[in-house]
């Protein structure tokens, strides 16, 4: 009986952690994903609902862009309003403002594209990698069994805080206040979808952003090419109080989609293309 019951523990243990290095290599994929997406153009639909603290519509509306590679980093170019075309004059301007853009960075020495380049590609693995380096540390995974998402066999993992851990960067400070799902494809190891809840009050730049419990984040990234992933979906919504004082409801939701592999000289023909 004895011998069943340490069977029993050592296959959760084990259990636990291939649980926790099938994290763990999603993660590190995450960081080439971040990588291989530079050289794509997409589409980037923005919607965001902004109530204020007695529940009155504050905020409304729908923005989209193309976003481009353009001189080594992205470029957002805004097409429609609530699902509404630009006027031919708005239009007009951001052609103008695209134009004018790939001017200054055509004029850059080495040094200030440098500069330019490596900026943007800091800001990238700090808003969408950095936060993920700790996960595989700071959480107790269990499985939830399988799913299937998109025609592809994933499996459910869920993540609690591990009761101790500290930590290590400011973008993980949250960590021991969120409880997660995990769907990450079994054939190649990438996390499909993540969701996340606050478990209790999170404040943001000391008190001035107080993040209330029961906020819910939601993201998702799909497959376009052979060991190619890249956002699909983030939602979030949320109750915040600014300044100890300023209370909103927030829920947005930014959907990424029509993704093309440029070459080299894509974007370049974008903006020449464009009429003057």
């Amino acid at each position: 009986m004895r011998l069943i019951a340490l069977f029993a523990i050592f296959g959760s243990v084990l259990a636990a952690q291939d649980l926790r290095e099938i994290v763990r290599r999603a993660v590190e994929l995450d960081a080439r994903d971040v990588q291989q997406g530079r050289g794509y153009t997409f589409q980037e639909r923005r919607e965001q609902h902004e109530l204020d603290g007695s529940g009155k519509v504050r905020k409304d509306e729908i923005r989209t862009w193309d976003v481009i590679p353009l001189e080594g980093t992205a470029y957002r170019r805004l097409i429609a309003r609530n699902d509404v075309p630009l006027s031919s004059d708005e239009k007009r301007n951001e052609e103008e403002k695209l134009r004018w853009n790939t001017e200054q960075r055509r004029k850059e020495t080495a040094a200030e594209r440098q500069r330019r380049v490596s900026e943007w590609e800091r800001r990238q693995q700090q808003r969408l990698h950095e936060p993920l380096k700790e996960l595989p540390d700071a959480f107790n995974f269990s499985p939830a069994g399988e799913a299937i998402i998109d025609g592809r066999t994933v499996y459910v993992i869920d993540a609690t805080p591990k009761h101790g851990y500290h930590p290590k960067s400011l973008a993980a400070a949250y960590f021991p206040k969120i409880k997660a799902r995990l769907w990450i494809d079994k054939a190649e190891g990438e996390w499909v979808k993540v969701e996340a809840e606050t478990l209790d009050t999170i404040s943001f730049a000391g008190f001035v952003l107080r993040v209330a419990r029961g906020t819910r984040y939601t993201a998702e990234q799909m497959r376009v090419a052979e060991n190619v992933w890249v956002p699909k979906r983030i939602w979030y919504k949320a109750s915040a109080r600014i300044a100890l004082v300023k209370g909103i409801q927030l829920e947005v939701e930014t959907r990424l989609s029509d993704y093309r592999r440029l070459q080299a000289d894509s974007a370049v023909a974008i903006v020449d293309s464009n009429p003057r």
